[in-house]
């Protein structure tokens, strides 16, 4: 046994330990990181103009700080960028992470030298957990992968800035430098092709023995071996035995990644965000994943269904329920107060407080006031692929046709089939049951002769990886969106149907 591999199983005991404590106290935990918070930033231009120094309990927050999203702290992120301190947190954040949004173009979104931690220790933290609980270790004497996005950093005003996993890379401990892959300068290869058959060439005849990175762009990291080789994963990397992935819902991969495999392998499934590091799954025997209550950031929740309400109601963690949609708030010592960072979850336990990613508070269909969310969408496909388990697919997409050509409004669903169901009408029909099962909307407006049944467009091999690569999005932390409103990225597939 390697002596990363030894000194990690002691390490790892300290850390669930600590973790232990921590969530054996999670309401005094979150006070702690409230109370540091505001004290952090009293002296701030934020701090100054929401009255920090007036500040005792959550009412005076709630009174005094609002809920916005990137566009409402736009002004003051864009006094950080042109040099100013103590603008949003003391001093000057070390880092931006750049990322793109929908509404706000480029977002800059700050990491302080008190919220680095929380981005690195989570991440490593989650490999702890693993190892206490399964006793696997071994796993560290291989080469480990991070698919991840470009390592190489600008500087705007003397502030480092790029990809959050690009930035978390300068951070990846010494320990696990010697065995990581790819190499740094295939690392900065912007275009994804090119990298990916860099990282294959880099990697194929290593003992690989942890993967990293979001489900799609492993797959085609897999697709492209098997190509190569003629082989199935297990083949290639015999000691292959754990999967950490994040960014989306890993169930509709699921599948297709264990055939490319070969076999089932553990997973770890983490929660990054550029905003900060929100959970990680820390074991392998219950369902969700462990909210990082000590770890810089103060959370609050609100009901999905009031999120755009005039004054929805704003919870702290010890107000949540299990089983409910929440959209989540942030406020850390990154200097993001009263964020919204457009994700909803559900608990599934408070004891400890656990939850699920359950999509986007933007994404959903609602044309006519069904109000299908991304945990639906999901749902309904996994069920339905229970019941055709020769069904396999690889990536889709759901939007509303409001005006079709003939009959009445319906949702489409853009599919790309690994293996086209033997009966697409069979399947169609039970994927609309399937939906109609977990929304009522969607069920009245189907028995009401409002809408008619879904249909699925198949489309053809490779669609979404043309897609992403037309629109400049391919690879990296990119990915689809499950659903959308609107058809922006469904009338763009139409060039892409079988």
């Amino acid at each position: 046994m390697g002596i990363q591999s030894t000194l990690s199983k002691p390490f790892a005991a300290f850390i669930q330990k600590q973790q232990d404590r921590w969530t054996s106290r999670p309401v005094a935990e979150q006070e702690k990181v409230f109370s540091n918070l505001i004290k952090g930033a009293k002296n701030t231009l934020y701090g100054k103009e929401h009255n920090f120094d007036l500040i005792n309990t959550y009412e005076d927050f709630k009174k005094n700080v609002p809920i916005g999203d990137y566009e409402d702290l736009k002004p003051y992120i864009e006094k950080v960028k042109a040099g100013q301190k103590d603008v949003l947190w003391k001093g000057k954040p070390v880092y931006f992470a750049k990322t793109s949004g929908t509404t706000s173009g480029t977002k800059y979104i700050p990491i302080t030298k008190e919220s680095i931690p929380n981005h690195i220790n989570s991440a490593r933290n989650a490999l702890l957990n693993y190892i206490h609980e399964t006793g696997n270790s071994r796993f560290l004497n291989g080469n480990l992968i991070f698919l991840s996005g470009s390592p190489v950093l600008e500087s705007i005003n003397g502030i480092h800035t790029g990809r959050l996993s690009g930035i978390v890379n300068h951070h990846v401990p010494s320990y696990l430098r010697s065995n990581q892959e790819p190499s740094y300068a295939t690392n900065c290869i912007e275009d994804w092709e090119e990298k990916l058959e860099k990282i294959i060439d880099e990697t194929i005849h290593k003992n690989m023995s942890l993967i990293s990175g979001i489900p799609p762009w492993v797959q085609m990291y897999f697709d492209r071996i098997q190509e190569r080789t003629g082989k199935k994963i297990k083949e290639v990397f015999p000691d292959f035995s754990v999967f950490v992935y994040g960014g989306v819902n890993f169930e509709p991969y699921r599948e297709k990644l264990y055939d490319s495999i070969g076999k089932k392998i553990d997973s770890i499934e983490t929660y990054p965000a550029s905003e900060g590091f929100i959970a990680y799954q820390d074991t392998q025997t219950e369902e969700g994943l462990l909210m990082m209550l000590n770890s810089g950031i103060f959370f609050e929740f609100i009901p999905a269904e009031e999120y755009y309400n005039e004054n929805p109601r704003r919870m702290r963690i010890d107000e949540v329920e299990t089983g409910v949609n929440y959209a989540v708030i942030i406020n850390s010592n990154a200097g993001l107060w009263g964020y919204s960072i457009g994700d909803t979850v559900k608990f599934v336990s408070t004891k400890p407080y656990r939850v699920l990613v359950t999509g986007r508070i933007k994404h959903f269909i609602s044309a006519f006031g069904e109000h299908v969310i991304g945990e639906e969408v999901e749902n309904a496909m996994k069920q339905t692929q229970d019941k055709f388990p020769e069904v396999k697919l690889i990536e889709y997409t759901v939007a509303p046709q409001v005006t079709p050509e003939e009959g009445l409004p319906l949702h489409e669903w853009y599919v790309e089939f690994d293996h086209l169901p033997p009966d697409l009408a069979s399947f169609e029909k039970e994927l609309n049951l399937q939906l109609q099962k977990l929304n009522s909307y969607y069920d009245d407006l189907i028995s009401g002769k409002i809408l008619r049944t879904l249909k699925i467009i198949p489309l053809r091999r490779n669609a979404f990886i043309d897609y992403m690569k037309s629109i400049g999005k391919l690879g990296g932390q990119n990915k689809v969106p499950r659903l959308a409103n609107d058809r922006k990225i469904a009338d763009e597939l139409k060039n892409y149907t079988l």
